[in-house]
């Protein structure tokens, strides 16, 4: 095959010759017939379209003009992209909302300045805050701090993208790419677990999965469940990695009317009741590296309440764990069958313990050129968001914009339609941007007004690259 038969796509930097009938480096865009089109259709979203989807002909003269749904809203997902953004957006398209003249304006943007936010809903240490996390072998990201409940991971962004080797690059553009679009990716933390990620699913750390994230922290508990344990128990221990709670000493027994009873923790005291450092981190009880909750105890005082026969209940923030115990003769703990009354205490625990889930938020800056392909005066556009005039969406989600300087958003990935997410081997990520604003405000800080279509004719005339399109239901 002859180099003139090859013609060059500028949908990204690669600026890849593509032969007839074939795709580029991306498999996004395609020779046909001479012509570069999308092969993905454009995505166009309506509540109408409750289940299920449906093709309709685009920018061929087979279109009937057969309506469409009066809110159908056009996505930015097969759209293509204003690289190398000196020209407009794709599709500028008119419509009417509440008797309002409205412009959305629909792009692909290409990301090298983006990342993912990982929350991982559970108790077990994954790793040291700062830990690098890879993917294939390869540095792609790091934990950073923990939040109630939750392990966070930070991945992705220009320097694992392009500011390392090209294997980083690429093991870091596709291990982001598959968490966008919902699929599974196995995650391995220098100094801690492997961990297996897929956007609201569980997660699997070191081959477990996880059921449920904490109810709350070991002083919480105390707060939340001393009523119900009140005349069942004498002592509750509630284990966590963070905050251990203790129910004598805590201020929620307190008011109840507590006896004391003697016990010692070992572990750094916080407030009456609240008790930190009990033990490392790790996959034990409460995010602790624990299997035998006794460790944490010291000797009992009989001067301060300790005695034969005190009844003892220590329990993890899910009431996954748990442990029933009367201290004997010695005042040591003995262990004994959990007594009925208090199995439906902890069974509360567990009940009101959320799904443990993973979520994925994608984060980007939409700065750079990209703005050009909305307006020519790209400044504007980035005041008209921050402001709140125009509405910036992805893949037809919400998505919340960062204050301060920029374009920088995150949006929830699941909230997208499937395969809203591509990649160019640069290394970058695409995705899907929306801005709608009313059609006088965008005439007014100087958007493309020559290339503002209507629906219909959208449909019937098509884009720079012409492709079919799909009518969805909006993502649940």
């Amino acid at each position: 095959m002859s180099e003139v038969e090859k013609i060059r796509c500028d949908a990204c930097p690669v600026m890849c010759y593509i032969a007839p009938g074939q795709t580029g480096a991306c498999d996004r865009y395609a020779n046909d017939s001479g012509r570069i089109i999308r092969t993905d259709p454009v995505v166009m979203l309506s509540h109408a379209i409750e289940a299920g989807h449906r093709l309709v002909p685009f920018a061929t003269r087979d279109w009937d003009g057969d309506p469409l749904p009066k809110d159908t809203f056009v996505t930015a997902i097969g759209s293509g992209t204003t690289y190398p953004d000196y020209k407009p957006a794709p599709f500028i398209v008119s419509s009417r909302v509440e008797g309002a003249d409205m412009v959305t304006v629909v792009t692909e943007a290409i990301f090298s300045y983006c990342g993912v936010k990982v929350k991982i809903d559970t108790d077990r240490y994954l790793g040291p805050e700062g830990a690098v996390v890879r993917a294939g072998g390869e540095a792609i990201g790091h934990v950073t701090t923990a939040e109630y409940g939750s392990q966070m991971l930070s991945l992705g962004g220009v320097h694992h993208l392009t500011g390392g080797s090209k294997a980083e690059g690429r093991l870091t553009c596709s291990a982001m790419l598959a968490l966008c679009n919902g699929e599974a990716v196995e995650l391995t933390i220098d100094g801690g677990s492997a961990v297996l990620v897929q956007a609201g699913k569980p997660p699997i750390v070191d081959g477990r999965p996880e059921r449920r994230m904490r109810v709350g922290c070991g002083s919480a508990t105390i707060g939340m469940f001393a009523v119900q344990w009140q005349g069942l128990v004498d002592e509750v221990v509630v284990v966590d990695d963070h905050i251990t709670g203790v129910v004598s000493e805590h201020q929620a027994g307190k008011v109840l009317g507590w006896e004391p009873t003697g016990i010692k923790i070992l572990g750094h005291r916080s407030t009456p009741g609240r008790y930190f450092k009990v033990s490392e981190p790790g996959l034990g009880w409460g995010g602790t590296k624990l299997t035998d909750p006794l460790q944490i105890l010291g000797a009992w005082n009989p001067k301060k309440g300790a005695r034969p026969g005190l009844r003892l209940l220590m329990v993890s923030t899910t009431g996954e764990e748990f442990a029933y115990y009367e201290l004997d003769e010695e005042l040591r703990p003995q262990a004994r069958p959990l007594p009925e009354a208090l199995r439906a205490t902890v069974g509360l625990i567990d009940e009101n313990c959320e799904p443990s889930l993973c979520t994925v938020m994608f984060m980007g800056g939409a700065g750079g050129s990209l703005r050009a392909g909305v307006t020519k005066n790209p400044v504007r556009l980035t005041r008209s968001v921050q402001g709140g005039e125009t509405r910036l969406t992805s893949g037809g989600a919400e998505t919340y914009v960062w204050p301060g300087g920029g374009i920088t958003f995150m949006v929830d990935v699941t909230r997208l339609p499937k395969g809203a997410f591509g990649s160019v081997p640069t290394p970058a990520l695409v995705a899907p941007l929306e801005f709608t604003l009313p059609r006088d405000a965008y005439v007014a800080m100087g958007g493309h007004e020559g290339s503002i279509k209507t629906l219909d004719q959208v449909l019937a005339d098509g884009g720079e690259y012409p492709t079919a399109a799909r009518l969805e239901g909006w993502p649940k």
